[in-house]
């Protein structure tokens, strides 16, 4: 049966988010309804919310949430009420050359499910019964949602919700930048860029990996206190106009042998790039406007061997990913409860986002 629900609603672009109660309809074939527990507030929600990610409203926020399975639609072997589970934003069809060759994130058909389920429908409805986006799949941002089984994963029932919610996204984003696209080694160098939820989780990700120097690199120094917490051995406070790649050559040794690109700026991404040294790889994790651009000195690319490339979603397989997450969460390896600055009541949303836009959180959570 149908489901009503609170919901937090980007109504119009460039304008405060809003909380209204909505309507979720019961699960299809290969669908499954959630009932929340937490949603973490992310940047890229903000950027729904302003334009920069184009995802038109009436628009259902969140992606990066966890919470218990309360409804199976037919054909649904892999779930069964009571399940924990986190929600993934990523389509998976499995069967093209990306999915078969373990790269989900690049799915051919990605696109099927930007502000629908994958069959292009919606079990979202206003007050008035009409119809609203989702985002990426998911809208979770809601006490209640329903979500295709590709795009939700079980995990174990005792890591609580607001934890989990956040591998969601700024966990497996920052931590899969270093494990998987960069395959940072024992004993390397780490610059990293921002040190916002993304930043951070690259920043421990590099410890994890075993780096021995890992540099923070932030307008704010709240941030770079926080980034000594989750690993960063050294702190270099940004100011504008200051180019920065001589300190951070002089602390890396001639250069980083990593660097990553946390904000979303065609100009960090450069300075990321000039900020690795011989053989280095900058890798680009935030997201960008659409019109910026990045410029590198093409002759470095050959003569000095080095490598300016991307990641989206931390390079992740879900299933396989999420858990090894939690499971060094489990172990004491990975920080998740310190990540949570703040939690949220559904009702103070608009704060959390206002939080958000002013730099003032790690990661804001709404606990339902």
């Amino acid at each position: 049966m149908a489901q009503s629900a609170r919901a937090v609603v980007c109504r119009e672009l460039n304008k405060p988010v809003v909380v209204e109660s909505i309507t979720v309809d019961p699960p299809q074939r290969g669908e499954v309804m959630v009932k929340l527990g937490a949603c973490g507030v992310c940047h890229s929600d903000l950027s729904a919310t302003n334009g920069t990610i184009p995802l038109p409203p009436p628009l259902v926020l969140g992606h990066e949430a966890a919470g218990e399975v309360v409804a199976v639609g037919e054909g649904v072997t892999g779930l069964a009420l009571g399940d924990h589970v986190i929600s993934s934003f990523i389509y998976m069809c499995g069967k093209c050359r990306f999915c078969s060759m373990g790269r989900p994130v690049l799915c051919v058909d990605q696109g099927k499910a930007l502000t629908t389920l994958p069959d292009g429908t919606l079990r979202t409805r206003d007050a008035q019964g009409k119809p609203l986006n989702i985002f990426s799949g998911c809208g979770v941002m809601a006490e209640y949602a329903t979500l295709h089984v590709d795009n939700v994963v079980k995990i174990d029932p005792r890591i609580p919700f607001d934890r989990a919610a956040l591998v969601g996204c700024a966990v497996t984003t920052g931590v899969g930048a270093v494990f998987n696209t960069a395959r940072v080694v024992p004993g390397a160098s780490v610059a990293v860029f921002g040190c916002g939820g993304g930043g951070l989780n690259g920043i421990q990700g590099a410890a994890i990996a075993g780096a021995v120097r890992i540099v923070a690199i932030d307008s704010m120094e709240s941030k770079l206190e926080l980034a000594k917490k989750f690993g960063a051995t050294d702190a270099l406070l940004a100011k504008p106009g200051e180019d920065l790649t001589k300190p951070l050559k002089k602390l890396t040794g001639g250069g980083a042998d990593y660097a990553f690109e946390c904000v979303g700026s065609g100009e960090l991404a450069a300075a990321a790039y000039k900020a690795i040294g011989r053989g280095g790889v900058a890798v680009v994790v935030g997201v960008a406007k659409p019109g910026d651009s990045t410029a590198v000195r093409t002759m470095t690319l050959p003569f000095e061997e080095k490598t300016l490339t991307g990641s989206y979603f931390g390079s992740c397989v879900p299933r396989i990913d999420f858990p090894r997450m939690l499971g060094l969460y489990m172990q004491g390896k990975l920080k998740l409860d310190e990540l949570i600055t703040r939690r949220y009541s559904i009702d103070e949303a608009p704060q959390a986002f206002a939080d958000l836009e002013s730099g003032k959180n790690a990661r804001g959570v709404i606990v339902f």
